[in-house]
């Protein structure tokens, strides 16, 4: 079976910079693209309200979560999202499923038989980052797919991509993801690890910085050591190693604000408590300002 990229429609800014950027990435991967345009079922009440005519009926059927209505013209915007990508990503295979249903539970379906999954996000003003809404919270935390999140200002420019890396843990599917990705955009791969500072740091001791030197030693030669193989399976993609002290989404966030993207992994978590994003993750998503790829693992 092949696979698609599929992204979510919904007539918004942000879901527009995702269909661009996702017919980008189809084409990086020689792949169709699947728009899913998410239509929630008109409300019982409404449905059976007589004194409602059929326009009023067709804009509840247009409505999000939110109440705003998701395209205009009467579920002509899928058909001009089409066109416009067909116009300017001449080859690309683009179809369309308009899906009665929740949102979330829609896209995360979708996401099941997708190379990955792309969603719009809001950006905040200036460098702040993104709103990641409900759905896409949602989505990221139940997909066992690729998730990547594009803001709105998302701008077809250069620059490395960012791997967030847990040397104790590293991850192949993360670590396919990002070297592969960094080799379809011929660019560098930004690998940043970050490791704690001594518990002494914490509690206003005295710092000790022969101590703090070969710490920052061993946790560089720990990431070159994972890294090793990775860099003889990919020899064309460039590998910037970064090992640092301090908060790993800091790190992360701030890489983002050069890179073309940044991946980080989310541990599948199977349990009756319902799943989660992990605080890394989380904050990247809410502060990075270059689109999000969220991969998830076991």
């Amino acid at each position: 079976m092949i696979r698609s990229v599929v992204v979510g429609v919904d007539g918004s800014a942000e879901s527009r910079a995702a269909a661009e950027w996702a017919a980008r990435e189809a084409k990086r991967r020689f792949l169709p693209l699947t728009l899913v345009h998410v239509v929630e079922p008109v409300p019982e009440p409404v449905a059976l309200a007589r004194f409602l005519g059929a326009e009023t009926q067709q804009r509840w059927s247009e409505r999000g979560e939110t109440g705003v209505p998701l395209v205009s013209g009467r579920g002509s915007m899928p058909r001009e999202v089409v066109e416009d990508l067909k116009l300017r990503h001449t080859g690309l295979d683009v179809s369309v499923e308009q899906v009665s249903g929740r949102p979330s539970e829609v896209l995360t379906q979708a996401a099941k038989d997708a190379a990955l999954l792309v969603l719009g996000s809001r950006g905040l003003s200036g460098r702040g980052g993104f709103l990641v809404g409900s759905v896409g919270q949602a989505v990221v935390a139940r997909t066992e797919r690729p998730v990547v999140l594009v803001r709105a200002t998302e701008q077809a420019v250069g620059g490395p991509v960012v791997l967030g890396l847990d040397t104790d843990h590293p991850d192949e599917t993360v670590l396919t993801f990002a070297f592969e990705a960094a080799a379809r955009r011929v660019a560098p791969l930004r690998v940043v690890h970050a490791w704690n500072l001594p518990p002494y740091f914490a509690y206003g001791l005295p710092a000790d910085p022969e101590l703090n030197a070969l710490l920052g030693k061993e946790e560089a030669a720990s990431l070159a050591e994972v890294l090793h193989r990775w860099k003889q399976k990919y020899p064309a993609v460039e590998v910037m190693e970064e090992s640092r002290s301090g908060s790993a989404a800091v790190h992360l966030v701030d890489a983002s604000r050069e890179a073309s993207l940044v991946v980080v992994g989310r541990r599948i978590r199977r349990s009756p408590l319902g799943a989660h994003i992990g605080p890394v993750t989380h904050a990247v998503l809410h502060h990075a300002t270059a689109p999000v790829a969220v991969v998830a693992h076991d």
